[in-house]
């Protein structure tokens, strides 16, 4: 397998992006007109969501549900296709905004994260009781606002397609917590890292998604073993590129602060490599992973241990195997060949981008 580095956005992404977008933007932009005539102050928790939706993302979730219902043999223009790349897309923002609060992030897509821009909202304002509990508390609710959002606009999707939104929206739930026990647990270890990273993303991420759209084409039983041989590898491959991205990128293109996934002290297989590989003061380092004052030389430092140990060079090979493993199950999955064709586009993609 050839590694291509992606630049720009797949042509079979952007469009399926746009159109879960416009569809969110109309969604968002009723609930303002009809929230805001009871009363005004209802427009910042909707207008919240709209910002964040807009301020970018890759829309990932809602390429692979539609390219996996075309492959499927779905045709272009269902609009149950649409409202349910939608629906992932703003349960994906649920998410974010839920993330942020619990990892106490203060950026986000560039900007400030949900709670945090609350936050400044109720210190501009001079309002009572104490800014930080006002603006977690109202970004939780701004959280449930999009979860609500994507149960609606998967209200008519066939049975099947709704069990695989409920099973996914679970398993996202079980991810975010075995984050949150990674984070406070002392277990460095490559399978709990793993686990964490498939349920944390990898499969809300890709599998989930794929078998979604099969299921809207009414192929969920045929397709469900190979969608999954092909979506679960990936899953893993886009989550250890973030982790990557995480310590490694620039933040003017991430939208996040680097080093924030060291300072919260997150389990990932990066930090679990390492660990395996260190002994003595770099193992003491690594033990550092998750102190409030993990300053900025600190994070250089486990940078420079994490690439003289071997333990990036060991992630960049790990997503070349796991895209290897995708792209033969691909090859052998019943899908139309456009879709085909797309799908190895998104993989490239999610493994070697840069943001």
């Amino acid at each position: 397998m050839t590694r291509e580095t992606p630049r720009t956005v797949p042509a079979s992404l952007a469009a399926v992006g746009l159109a879960a977008e416009t569809r969110i933007m109309e969604l968002l932009n009723a609930e303002v007109n009809r929230w805001g005539e009871i009363n005004p102050m209802l427009v910042e928790p909707i207008d919240s969501l709209r910002r964040l939706v807009m301020a970018g993302g890759k829309r990932l979730r809602p390429a692979f549900c539609h390219w996996a219902y075309i492959g499927a043999g779905g045709i272009h223009s269902n609009q149950l296709v649409v409202d349910a790349g939608a629906a992932l897309e703003l349960l994906h923002t649920f998410a974010l905004v839920h993330d942020d609060v619990m990892d106490g992030s203060d950026m986000r897509r560039g900007q400030p994260s949900v709670h945090r821009h609350l936050i400044n909202m109720h210190a501009e304002a001079g309002w009572n009781g104490e800014g930080r509990r006002f603006g977690e508390g109202a970004a939780i609710i701004i959280g449930d606002f999009a979860f609500v959002y994507a149960d609606q606009l998967m209200a008519d999707v066939p049975p099947p397609a709704r069990a695989i939104f409920d099973e996914l929206r679970l398993e996202l739930c079980v991810g975010q917590y075995l984050d949150m026990l990674g984070t406070a647990g002392s277990d460095r270890s490559t399978p709990a890292a793993r686990t964490i990273e498939i349920y944390k993303s990898g499969k809300y991420t890709v599998e989930r998604p794929l078998h979604l759209g099969a299921a809207l084409a009414g192929k969920l039983d045929e397709l469900a073993e190979p969608l999954s041989a092909f979506g679960l590898p990936l899953g893993e491959a886009f989550q250890i590129r973030d982790d990557l991205l995480g310590v490694f990128g620039d933040s003017a293109v991430t939208g996040k602060p680097v080093g924030d996934d060291l300072r919260e002290g997150k389990l990932t297989p990066l930090v679990a490599e390492a660990a395996a590989r260190s002994t003595g003061s770099d193992l003491a380092l690594l033990e550092r992973i998750g102190s409030t004052d993990l300053d900025d030389a600190a994070i250089s430092d486990l940078c420079e241990l994490f690439i003289r140990s071997g333990s990036v060079d060991a992630m960049e090979a790990e997503i070349e195997r796991l895209v290897a493993e995708s792209f033969d199950a691909l090859d052998r999955a019943p899908l139309e060949q456009g879709a085909r064709h797309a799908l190895t586009e998104l993989a490239k993609f999610v493994a070697w981008r840069d943001r």
